[in-house]
């Protein structure tokens, strides 16, 4: 007769929470299994089509053969293309051996994790950030130290704050711009004078700059590199095909840093993932060498949608909302609904909100909670005008319902 087998997982995972993203978006498509019709603000990918030119270099890949192994940090071609649209539309000029193709921006930032931080390190992380931005901190043993920002200066880190932030331990800043969840995205102003501080230490500092594309208003986006040439030996820049020409499914990111780091990355993705998909790596090729017209269609329309979620969130009382300079996301503040009755009792926190929001409005955006800004909510407008302002007329019938309107 055989004993149960105790089962036991590395202490590192009790630190990590699992992604509240995928909470909501699992539960949203258990709704839609049961016929429901579920206003989809909570997903962050476009939904668009990629333009038909990279869908046919994927073809033409696949017909080439091309169905081997690549060098590990990814093939001549994608490094290259990498390196020219960075010169032509980030203003600096890196080199291909600077640059390390991922499975996803996601995967980059991992292998960064992984190179950098140890136990005993501190890496500073602005609030609202990204859901993985602290998790993957914690996963390596080191320590997030999160700069809370407010809706009043635009969900941005000020120096003063920054500085503060800083201390010995510090090996890594982490800045996201334009941010998700916010949609905040800094002026070269206010990056010259987070550079100034920073210069003051000896930490790297790792810019996501994967919505740098997506930015309305006539918003200029500026390469944090680009104003920092001089510190070139501790700036890691973070970048993908996901967001800017509808590729989140195709998992291809890169990150453009020093070449010593860039040869330790190596040496991590090739004892984990190897390669990036070979016939990926073609397809992002292609969408960064090819005509840019349908990103600025995509761009524009993204631009429209985001009147239009801005406004309509505005529209419930006592919800208040940042115009976004960027991404595809609106931020907003929506303690109001606070008091709400639901399931017998009233909301007391953002998590109850977007569960409130997701079962009587059929509603899916994303608590703040998740991205350490209690009391907000995260609404995506990655899909049609139509689909917004249909979900926001939802909302206000489901909060006139339940308050007995």
């Amino acid at each position: 007769m055989c004993s149960a087998v105790s089962l036991s997982f590395a202490s590192r995972l009790k630190a990590v929470q699992p992604s509240v993203t995928l909470a909501m978006n699992a539960r949203a498509a258990e709704l839609r299994s049961k016929g429901t019709d579920v206003f989809a603000f909570g997903v962050g990918e476009p939904d668009f089509e990629p333009p038909a030119f990279v869908l046919e270099a994927a073809r033409k890949a696949v017909d080439k053969g091309v169905s081997k192994y690549t060098a590990v940090t990814g093939i001549a071609s994608l490094k290259e293309a990498v390196c020219e649209r960075t010169r032509n539309v980030r203003g600096w000029s890196p080199k291909p051996n600077q640059v390390t193709v991922t499975v996803g921006a996601k995967h980059a930032l991992f292998n960064l994790g992984l190179a950098l931080y140890e136990p005993g390190d501190q890496v500073v992380i602005p609030a609202p950030y990204w859901v993985s931005y602290p998790e993957q901190v914690k996963m390596f043993g080191a320590e997030p130290v999160i700069v809370e920002t407010t809706q009043t200066n635009g969900f941005k880190m000020t120096p003063a704050a920054f500085e503060k932030a800083l201390t010995p331990k510090t090996k890594a800043i982490i800045l996201c711009t334009p941010s998700n969840p916010t949609g905040s995205a800094y002026t070269e102003s206010e990056l010259r004078a987070l550079l100034e501080v920073w210069k003051k230490s000896d930490a790297w500092l790792i810019v996501d700059e994967i919505y740098a594309d997506l930015v309305y208003d006539g918003f200029k986006h500026t390469s944090t590199a680009k104003l920092a040439q001089d510190q070139m030996d501790r700036i890691v820049i973070v970048d993908g095909v996901s967001k800017t020409y509808a590729m989140t499914g195709w998992r291809i990111g890169w990150c453009i840093a020093p070449v010593p780091l860039a040869k330790v990355l190596d040496t991590v993705q090739g004892q984990s993932t190897t390669n990036a998909t070979a016939i990926a790596q073609h397809a992002a090729a292609a969408a960064l060498t090819g005509p840019q017209e349908e990103v600025e269609r995509m761009r524009a329309a993204f631009e429209k949608r985001r009147g239009v979620m801005v406004e309509g969130l505005r529209s419930i009382p006592g919800v208040s909302c940042h115009m976004p300079e960027g991404a595809f996301y609106a931020f907003a503040d929506v303690r109001a609904l606070y008091g709400v009755p639901y399931k017998g009792k009233p909301i007391a926190n953002d998590e109850e909100a977007a569960f409130f929001l997701l079962d009587e409005a059929h509603v899916a955006a994303v608590p703040g909670s998740g991205f350490g800004a209690p009391g907000y909510m995260r609404f995506s407008y990655a899909t049609s005008e139509e689909r917004i302002r249909g979900g926001i007329a939802s909302i206000h019938a489901a909060i006139k319902k339940a308050k007995g309107g």
